[in-house]
């Protein structure tokens, strides 16, 4: 009820910003994407095809906005800025010639209002898993909120290989809708759209075909669409490889039961001697995902290093314990180290030739809450220091 009530004072907000900037996105050719796992990667694989081939185009998401190459940072801990601030990066957008916006969206903003009085002419659904039920309460109610933005696009992109589907149908009867997946009754599949890619992994086809879905809806060319996913490295935090020498060290922002069923399988293909996992769980999210991750990760890592990752008010042994009830009982190597800076730097004196070391949950975030506000931090200059003290 009191989250009802607030949510009028936000669309009474985003009423006013977009008057107060005059309606920017209007005459914007915007294409909005959200979803539990993926958005930042096909958000940033969007702006790098339309940038690489030359069309004015501007990015904002998880990792920043861009605005035709100009680059900038949106904040701690923010995915999709607030009412005012969206408003004020697409009026510099439209300011500066710019004809595509690449927009990352999350549920939260849907639900808020965020992205209020936005004409998207593309809506892209990369997949809905159980997340964010802290804030949400049901998976049905998450899913309303992702598919605000599908009801809002006139072109709905979703992924019909996904769970969600079945549900974002209801959403979109009277839509233009354009199914991608990896099986040949979607529209857009790698049958009949075969691509290379740097990216690892099948969670990043599904991105690839996401664009693709997206960008031929808006009669961009198949040869400038398969030239920008070529081309196209993960952005920063996701996948990132910040050292491969004798052994390699992952920084990968995946935090969910779903991203680690994704990403830790690929990572141990790639394993030539023991993967080091080492992550943990935030405070103020749901719950019941740490007992599963603990389970997937337990599943693939030789090593198990369990440590802080935004613990906030929450007892970090407390948000560890609760991972480590789902790690299989056979498992020896565990440790629990509630600092992660500590977390890192051990992972990283255990490194021998061959092994990987993944740290997830952090990715490419600027800061880190211990209870104490947020502090700055930086996973990739962490583990680069760690790795020049062994040396």
């Amino acid at each position: 009820m009191w989250r009802s009530v607030k949510n009028i004072y936000h669309l009474f907000q985003a009423i006013a910003a977009n008057i107060l900037y005059g309606f920017p996105a209007r005459g914007l050719t915007i294409i909005g994407v959200t979803g539990t796992d993926g958005k930042t990667t096909t958000a940033s694989l969007l702006f790098h095809i339309l940038h690489q081939a030359g069309y004015k185009a501007a990015l904002i998401s998880t990792v920043g906005a861009n605005i035709n190459g100009k680059a900038s940072d949106i904040g701690f801990h923010v995915t999709t800025p607030g009412r005012f601030a969206i408003q004020s990066y697409l009026k510099k957008a439209k300011k500066a010639g710019v004809k595509y916006v690449v927009l990352e969206v999350t549920s939260h903003a849907l639900d808020q209002y965020r992205a209020y009085g936005i004409p998207f002419a593309v809506g892209v659904v990369t997949n809905i898993n159980r997340e964010h039920l802290d804030y949400h309460k049901t998976y049905d109610r998450y899913v309303a909120a992702k598919a605000k933005l599908l009801k809002a696009a006139k072109i709905a992109v979703v992924n019909k290989d996904d769970m969600s589907y079945k549900h974002l149908k209801k959403y979109v009867k009277r839509k233009k809708v354009v199914t991608y997946g990896f099986k040949k009754d979607s529209d857009i599949n790698p049958h009949m759209f075969p691509f290379q890619t740097k990216l690892i992994g099948q969670f990043n086809t599904y991105n690839c075909l996401a664009a693709i879905a997206a960008l031929r809806q808006l009669h961009i060319p198949d040869e400038v669409i398969r030239r920008g996913i070529a081309s196209f490295k993960a952005p920063a935090g996701r996948q990132e490889i910040v050292y491969n020498k004798e052994f390699m060290v992952i920084n990968d922002f995946a935090h969910t039961p779903q991203s680690f069923a994704s990403v830790l399988p690929e990572i141990k293909h790639m394993t030539k001697n023991r993967l080091i996992h080492v992550f943990g769980s935030a405070a103020k999210r749901d719950t019941y995902k740490r007992p599963e991750m603990g389970k997937i990760s337990s599943e693939y890592a030789d090593v198990i290093i369990l440590t802080a990752e935004d613990p906030r008010d929450e007892p970090v042994e407390k948000i560890m314990d609760a991972i480590a009830s789902g790690i299989k009982k056979n498992k020896k190597d565990v440790f629990k180290i509630a600092d992660r800076k500590e977390a890192i730097a051990f992972a990283i004196s255990l490194a021998h030739k061959g092994d990987v070391i993944l740290l997830t949950g952090k990715g490419h975030e600027k800061s880190i809450n211990y209870g104490k506000g947020e502090q700055p931090w930086d996973e990739t200059e962490i583990a680069l220091a760690a790795i020049r003290n062994k040396k």
